[in-house]
């Protein structure tokens, strides 16, 4: 909306600041942060009023849950989503496809998520609506996203999977992409659910994912740069950057009342709605393999519950003491403080392995 003041930069010279990308996403930063520290203890004291016992604790997940946890309001998922909405729908250029597409998945996804918190906190259970019900509506939104996706970008690099480290290799996947693309997207979603399991644990790698791909928008989006790194140039991308700086704001405002002892969950509302995006992004900027490296520990989270069902199912034997893996760290005694935080490292790790690829070509 604050783009269109660019239209009187002829006779207001200061107004010129708005075409920089690099200014509008500081902008969006600054109003989603505000805006969760602002909203956010309205927004958390309606919650608690309105589901009374809070989100359920599993009984089969750690015992000290069931103690320190209870009573703990879900859906903060809302707060940053508010956040993000408010600053992108402020600060980036309201013409650019790419902006609303990102934003189409991240509250489709939201709103899947929504829902299921809904089931669980109305019906006091862990369970909410049918996974394959879910999964299948997160599909629908994905694929529609990647079908989007592929008629924006140029052919054949739109259809295409790139592989870092390699200059101008990619395998082109042809109208097959939408299944690949889909599953990256639903992966993504799923896959920071996952980790949502202790207080912190998740938004600050999702924040680092998100300041990664920030750049990485910015550069893919600019033809000096991508040129300059050899990187595929996908025109239009750069104004995502202005998203993950709202994301990264909102989540700075989300994480002061989520820090220990969270005074909010963030809940399915935002899980899902965060990791949608996230791989949405990578996506859109033909990064999809660094999104892997980047968002490592996601992956990590959920290739441990994989391997837990699958080991249960086959063997009848636990791989973990319990899954998702930050539970077996807990298990073992780690503190949860400890774990959450050696967890942010490794997420810096992989971010700064991730941005590697850039330049290493």
């Amino acid at each position: 909306m604050l783009y269109w003041l660019i239209d009187f930069s002829s006779t207001i010279p200061v107004f010129n600041v708005f075409r920089y990308i690099t200014f509008r996403t500081g902008g969006a930063m600054v109003t989603g942060a505000l805006f969760v520290f602002l909203f956010g203890p309205w927004i958390i004291d309606n919650l608690r009023l309105r589901q009374g016992k809070g989100q359920p604790i599993r009984s089969d997940g750690p015992q000290s849950h069931l103690i320190t946890k209870i009573g703990t309001p879900t859906m903060g998922g809302l707060m940053i989503l508010s956040g993000l909405v408010v600053g992108t729908v402020l600060w980036a250029n309201p013409l650019n496809p790419y902006v609303w597409i990102v934003l189409a998945v991240t509250l489709g996804f939201g709103f899947v998520g929504f829902y299921d918190d809904y089931l669980k906190v109305t019906k006091q259970s862990h369970n909410g609506f049918s996974g394959r019900t879910r999964l299948a509506i997160e599909a629908v939104i994905a694929g529609a996203a990647c079908y989007a996706l592929m008629r924006l970008g140029r052919d054949p690099l739109s259809s295409s999977l790139v592989i870092p480290f390699v200059k101008e290799v990619a395998l082109n996947f042809g109208w097959f992409f939408l299944i690949f693309g889909g599953f990256i997207v639903v992966g993504a979603g799923n896959a920071v659910n996952l980790t949502d399991g202790l207080d912190g644990l998740a938004i600050v790698p999702v924040m680092i994912a998100a300041a990664s791909f920030g750049l990485i928008s910015y550069l893919a989006g600019n033809a000096v740069f991508a040129e300059y790194l050899q990187i595929n140039y996908v025109a239009g991308t750069g104004e995502l950057a202005v998203l993950c700086g709202a994301l990264l704001g909102a989540g700075l405002g989300f994480l002061w009342f989520n820090a220990p002892p969270a005074s909010i969950f963030m809940g399915d509302t935002g899980s899902l709605a965060l990791g949608g995006m996230l791989g949405t992004i990578a996506v859109a900027v033909k990064h999809e393999i660094v999104l892997a490296v980047i968002g490592g520990l996601f992956v990590l989270e959920a290739v441990s519950v994989i391997v837990q069902v699958t080991s249960f199912k086959l063997t009848g034997k636990r791989v973990f003491r319990m899954a998702p893996i930050h539970h077996h760290f807990e298990q073992k005694g780690w503190t949860e403080p400890q774990i959450v935080i050696r967890f942010w490292i490794i997420s810096v790790m992989l971010a700064l392995a991730g941005l590697s690829t850039l330049k290493l070509r």
